[in-house]
């Protein structure tokens, strides 16, 4: 079986984490929403996943700017402001006593339906809030060795289809992808644009290296991922060339370097791709954008722990 950027060890602890839905905080076997929940019946809602370091969300702000974003963009009112929904995460960490180590799904859908139909004026009652806090780090070989992709037939959609700039609970397209990618022994799928170009993976955002420069899809065809854009920051800090531009399977194939971003595992390298050995193992770019980056998520942190509630 394939190893997913996503791969983790399980941690007996998360047996008993409390789990904080509509308010309230339930152990995980209570955890329950309605079968007539917008999002189970539909897929109609938003997510965010969030690292946690030294008890705070990592690029918390950056998270939260994007699900109220999508909130708005599908008309579903969260039904908390922000400062409440803060207060709800710390909440939910402080109740698990977690500090290092986590990961935190935070999920919003629509909330209930009398009946289960997509009109969103079938919907009663407010949204549903779901917190899920979990033991969770990626496993230490993500880092150093890599990952295998695959370029599947499943393309990334265009804005007046399904906008990918939305993180909606809605994913069969990258699920389909995912799919593909592990039938063919790949860990990651990685997925074109509908002109052909290099757009994303299906569940991290996809860059190579080449000639000193690192690059990346236009981001018209994916989620304005927050891992993704914290890369290009720390390159433009650094003085690293990054750019964002259309790039075809043939650059990927004859590039020094390639990796993923995403908000679980950071940066992990990428070492072959629809059968080319891009590299084994870790480049020397990968490696130094890891610590950059892992310096940036420091920073993020330590502004937090002086502010936060």
């Amino acid at each position: 079986m394939a190893n997913s950027i996503h791969e983790f060890n399980d941690d007996e602890r998360n047996e008993n984490i409390l789990i904080y839905v509509n308010g309230e905080l339930k152990p995980r076997k209570e955890a329950v929403v309605s079968v007539f929940d917008s999002g189970f019946v539909l897929g109609d809602g938003v997510w965010e996943g969030m690292r946690i370091h030294g008890g705070h969300p990592a690029f918390l702000d950056q998270h939260l700017d994007r699900l109220y974003e999508g909130a708005k963009a599908i008309a579903m009112n969260i039904g908390l402001d922000r400062n409440a929904l803060t207060e709800a995460i710390y909440s939910t960490l402080f109740a698990n006593d977690m500090h290092d180590g986590a990961h935190v799904r935070l999920m919003v859908t629509r909330g209930a339906k009398r009946t289960p139909y997509q009109d969103p004026r079938a919907t009663i009652g407010s949204a549903t809030i779901v917190i899920i806090p979990e033991f969770k780090t990626p496993r230490p070989e993500v880092h150093q060795k890599g990952l295998k992709l695959f370029t599947v037939h499943v393309r990334r959609g265009a804005p007046d289809v399904q906008d990918p700039k939305l993180n909606s609970h809605s994913k069969l397209n990258c699920i389909t992808a995912c799919i593909q990618a592990t039938e063919a022994g790949a860990d990651e799928a990685l997925m074109l644009d509908p002109h052909g170009f290099v757009a994303t993976c299906n569940s991290t955002h996809f860059f190579i290296v080449r000639k000193g420069e690192v690059w990346t899809s236009s981001g018209d065809y994916c989620l304005a991922g927050i891992t993704r854009s914290n890369v290009l920051k720390v390159c433009r800090e650094a003085g690293i060339p990054a750019y964002e531009k259309n790039f075809s399977l043939t650059e990927v194939y004859s590039a020094e370097e390639a990796f993923v971003t995403g908000t679980f595992a950071g940066v992990a390298p990428v070492h072959t791709i629809d059968g080319r050995l891009i590299r084994d193992g870790r480049g020397p770019m990968v490696e130094i954008l890891q610590s950059l980056y892992q310096n940036l998520v420091k920073r993020d942190i330590s502004l937090r722990s002086d502010t936060s509630p």
